[in-house]
């Protein structure tokens, strides 16, 4: 008996032993974040951003056929219930091939509705139009497009008040998409996983959650935007919060990888979201990490900046390596 109970806690302690050493990055995987910074600093240098979304995209063409948009249902052990999202294919979607996945993030008051089918000037075009228009000419990349419902509280189903106690449930969304949301994309859908084939940005409030989860998970999200992101990323004060920050100043750097593209665009009068945006870029600068900036002129918190992003964030995306 002595000599089995001696056996068996030899073996757990050998299976301990190699699961340790398992978990340890290889040299491989310490090089890949190493080089991560410099295939971001190159690849973001030769990007030279337009001010606007070429008309040409800004609408939908009777010769183009666009993505077929499911709404969908998961559960959240988030947020302790089912979340809809909506999920976009790519025209001629086949499960023997893998896509690179974009997620998409709203703003406050939004839904998985609004970045989908937001009507900008009239023209009925969402953010789904413009990447189909840009995917069906050769100017982006085959993706699946992901919305989500960026509220992800425990407590509410919805966001009813601006507070920073309701905000909150914003913050917490990083949870949601990374525990909940990408494994039931990458259990229904053929993705092709991984950094090089991610990506997540937003308007407004999903702007500051985007540049948010990328600071957060730069090993699962190799591609970040923000259109007018919005204050409270970093402790300061603008006309609504006194926001307590999700990070520090300090805090905006990357420390052991990096993702290939941080873009951040800001209307040229936006009111909203005022100089937040470019302190964010200007942060970032400080820090030694590479990123994309520009202003969009004549372009309040919303409209052109929003196309403008889509476009020159979605003709960028999975080509870094």
């Amino acid at each position: 008996m002595k000599r089995f109970i001696c056996t068996i806690l030899l073996m757990s302690l050998m299976l301990s032993l190699f699961g340790c050493q398992s978990d340890k990055p290889s040299p491989d995987d310490k090089e890949a974040k190493k080089a991560s910074f410099e295939i971001a600093e190159e690849f973001m240098s030769k990007i030279v951003p337009e001010d606007f979304c070429p008309e040409e995209y800004m609408g939908r063409k009777p010769d183009v056929t666009y993505g077929k948009m499911e709404k969908a249902r998961y559960y959240s052990n988030t947020c302790g219930r089912e979340r809809n999202v909506n999920v976009v294919l790519p025209d001629g979607y086949s499960e023997d091939k893998e896509y690179p996945v974009l997620y998409v993030l709203h703003g406050a008051f939004g839904n998985e509705d609004s970045m989908a089918n937001m009507d900008y000037n009239s023209k009925n075009v969402s953010t789904q139009i413009i990447i189909g228009n840009m995917i069906a000419d050769g100017t982006a990349k085959d993706m699946i497009i992901v919305f989500p419902y960026i509220f992800a509280s425990k407590e509410k189903e919805a966001y009813t008040d601006n507070t920073i106690e309701e905000v909150k449930g914003y913050d917490n969304f990083v949870n949601d998409l990374v525990k909940d949301l990408m494994p039931f994309i990458e259990d229904n859908y053929s993705i092709a996983k991984g950094k090089d084939n991610t990506a997540v940005f937003g308007f407004s409030m999903g702007g500051r959650e985007a540049l948010a989860i990328g600071l957060a998970h730069p090993d699962k999200f190799g591609y970040i935007g923000g259109a007018c992101p919005a204050p409270g990323l970093i402790p300061g004060k603008d006309w609504l919060f006194d926001h307590p920050g999700q990070y520090t100043e300090d805090e905006l750097v990357f420390e052991e990888e990096a993702p290939y593209l941080i873009m951040i665009a800001s209307g040229g009068s936006d009111g909203m979201s005022g100089e937040f945006p470019e302190k964010y870029h200007k942060l970032f600068d400080e820090h030694g990490v590479s990123n994309v900036w520009y202003t969009v002129p004549n372009s309040g918190h919303g409209e052109p900046a929003i196309s403008s992003l889509t476009y020159n964030f979605a003709k960028n995306l999975f080509k870094a390596k």
